[in-house]
């Protein structure tokens, strides 16, 4: 068993998450972590206040950037702060079980090609959110899961595949997948230093399936671990700003197809995949104001 202690650096993102981002760390340090290094995005909600008065440990490291700077930006900023072998990036809004960090690291040691695993994300209600474990999306298949069409692959599952697993059995130990999430995504740092630190181009969403795709160009693999429970309160900061987030979120998917499958498709198909990101941004983004609209 890899010893936890003096090895893992955990790096969390923080961008006005409230109280829940002192729960966070404080179940990063229970789980077993020694340094965790925040890195705040200009937070005005008093969570790195908060915080500085309810944890008082000598491996907390607190980052604070003048003005958002994006999750990428601010991952690159952590992962430079830190020095372990071995990074966990973490979600402000996820919480540890006491053991997910040491299943997560006999997983990551467990071969020489593993490169980062990531645990069982589970919603408040215990269920398992989705994201924890999919496929790296293709413009089709991001287009079945966009337009909630998942139907269509009992149907024809030769031509059309929803990315997201979390609808499968719940494996009884680890499997490869090819994707992760971002929540939680432990990695060896020869592993960033081989595939590169986070494209700072994606602002919002999508970043880390960009990581994904780089670890498999690498012949890197990825892990699911079933085993390593992670909670997860999925959306906290971005439900004040629901359009600013969407449009992060479609423009991320745009940069992901074009870096890693625009030259596969030919110009047509390319300006429909294009077309309908934005038409499914403009159908959220009226659902959204038609529901900020509505009274209580």
């Amino acid at each position: 068993m890899p010893d936890v202690h003096p090895d893992v650096d955990i790096v969390t993102v923080n961008y006005n998450t409230g109280q829940l981002l002192t729960e966070c760390v404080t179940s990063a340090f229970a789980a077993g972590a020694r340094n965790v290094v925040v890195v705040d995005n200009a937070s005005v909600d008093g969570s790195i206040e908060h915080l500085e008065a309810s944890v008082k440990l000598p491996g907390l490291v607190i980052i604070r950037n003048a003005k958002n700077l994006g999750y990428s930006t601010a991952c690159n900023i952590g992962l430079k702060n830190s020095s372990a072998a071995t990074v966990l990036f973490l979600n402000p809004d996820a919480l540890l079980s006491r053991q997910a960090l040491t299943s997560m690291l006999e997983a990551l040691y467990s071969a020489s090609d593993v490169g980062m695993v990531g645990g069982l994300l589970r919603n408040l209600d215990g269920s398992e959110q989705a994201g924890g474990r999919r496929a790296l999306p293709t413009p089709g298949s991001a287009f079945i899961n966009a337009f909630r069409l998942s139907f269509l692959t009992k149907k024809i599952p030769h031509f059309v595949a929803d990315f997201n697993q979390h609808g499968e059995p719940l494996p009884a130990g680890n499997i490869k997948v090819e994707a992760i999430s971002g929540a939680c995504m432990l990695a060896k740092r020869e592993v960033m230093t081989d595939v590169g630190n986070w494209d700072e181009n994606y602002f919002l969403h999508c970043e880390d399936l960009d990581l994904c795709m780089r670890l498999k160009q690498k012949n890197w693999s990825i892990l699911f671990v079933p085993s390593a429970s992670v909670t997860h309160s999925k959306g906290v900061s971005s439900q004040k700003r629901p359009i600013f987030v969407e449009w992060h979120k479609h423009r991320g998917m745009l940069r992901f197809y074009k870096k890693f499958f625009r030259r596969q498709y030919p110009s047509l198909v390319w300006y429909l995949v294009v077309l309908s990101v934005w038409i499914r941004f403009a159908s959220v983004s009226c659902v959204i104001l038609l529901r900020s609209g509505r009274p209580d």
